[in-house]
């Protein structure tokens, strides 16, 4: 969950990339179901805090899975970033083909194909979220692991700044002062590496951008027909790749055993997990722990391409990621104190229902 103000000046909730993931309205998260009452059960008698525990329990799962997909890259080389995700795309797509086929949902996928305002966005989300593939991808394959973590710590900040420039929204001091800590983090992180963090840059940006779109369309759109929508659109491209490494005799898939074939057919199953994963988190937890469990993502990064991959942290990188990390500390304070507020202000608000 990223914190961003409202229109109006107000400070707001709203979701993060991985919640738009979800799609639904179904799917946005809720602190108790609907009808329950003060004795901490719903109206079909199932107690919230069971609901909650399940929900972090999915919650960490998706965000687990995505924290630990580096191991899975490592092990699929000498696959190249290009081959993984081509190949990604496709066996994703038959996946979700699968999954529509068993819950009967051709005619949910088809409304969406035929409806430009979620068609058009979707296909615009494709062309975003397979610029982040082949970018994580390329970054954990050739030793760029922490980096890539570094892009998804920054993700949040870029959100802040989305809401900002693109929505026009206004920011609090504390989300001020975060966004400019942000910045010194990267010109640390620039002097460190003798160069701006692209990869970083690009995953934060391209993920950030991919939120946005899909927040446009999240409320038409489960998830299901959301990433089979933008699988199929990805597809053609990633199959003509996938034939073109083939002629050219630099395909893997085919040629390094029934082991690598079938892990690299997994990862239709590894992309899709996960999201679904989230959408049941999301349907029973409330933002801010959406929020606080995100970061369990980027932080498996790091922790993987340190003790796995043993890859460099000079002094002045560790300086830059503590900066980073401050900076994501301010924007959690500022997200748990106006959650805090808001539903002070809420509950007010009922009171006074109540005794009017």
């Amino acid at each position: 969950m990223r914190n961003i103000a409202g229109k109006a000046g107000v400070g707001q909730n709203v979701s993060t990339p991985d919640q738009i993931i979800s799609g639904s309205p179904s799917d946005q998260p809720t602190t108790a179901v609907a009808g329950s009452g003060g004795d901490g059960t719903g109206g079909a008698g199932k107690p919230v805090r069971s609901e909650s525990t399940a929900g972090i329990l999915f919650g960490i799962g998706a965000y687990g899975l995505w924290g630990l997909l580096p191991l899975y890259f490592f092990i699929l080389m000498p696959a190249g970033a290009i081959e993984i995700v081509a190949n990604r795309v496709v066996w994703s797509l038959i996946f979700c083909a699968l999954l529509i086929t068993i819950t009967r949902s051709w005619r949910i996928f088809g409304a969406a194909l035929k409806d430009r305002s979620v068609f058009g966005p979707l296909a615009l989300a494709a062309v975003l979220i397979a610029i982040n593939w082949l970018t994580y991808t390329f970054g954990v394959t050739t030793g760029h692991a922490v980096e890539t973590s570094l892009g998804y710590f920054i993700n949040p900040l870029v959100s802040v700044l989305l809401g900002v420039f693109v929505l026009k929204e206004k920011l609090r001091p504390l989300q001020w002062t975060a966004v400019g800590i942000g910045f010194v983090a990267v010109g640390v992180l620039t002097f460190s590496y003798g160069q701006l963090p692209w990869i970083a840059l690009i995953l934060a940006f391209s993920f950030g951008l991919y939120g946005f779109v899909k927040k446009r369309v999240g409320p038409k759109v489960d998830a299901l027909t959301s990433l089979s929508v933008e699988t199929m659109v990805l597809a053609p491209f990633a199959a003509i790749t996938m034939v073109v490494l083939g002629v050219a005799g630099a395909e893997t898939l085919t040629t390094m055993g029934a082991g690598h074939f079938w892990l690299l057919v997994a990862s239709g199953v590894i992309t899709a997990v996960p999201l679904l994963f989230f959408g049941a988190s999301a349907r029973r937890l409330p933002m801010t722990t959406i929020g606080l469990l995100q970061y369990f993502a980027p932080i498996l990064q790091f922790v993987v391409a340190l003790l796995v991959f043993h890859e460099t942290m000079t002094a002045a990188r560790w300086i830059g990621f503590c900066v980073v990390w401050l900076a994501l500390v301010l924007l959690t304070i500022d997200m748990l104190r106006t959650t805090r507020k808001n539903s002070a202000l809420k509950k007010q608000a009922r009171l006074s229902a109540v005794e009017a």
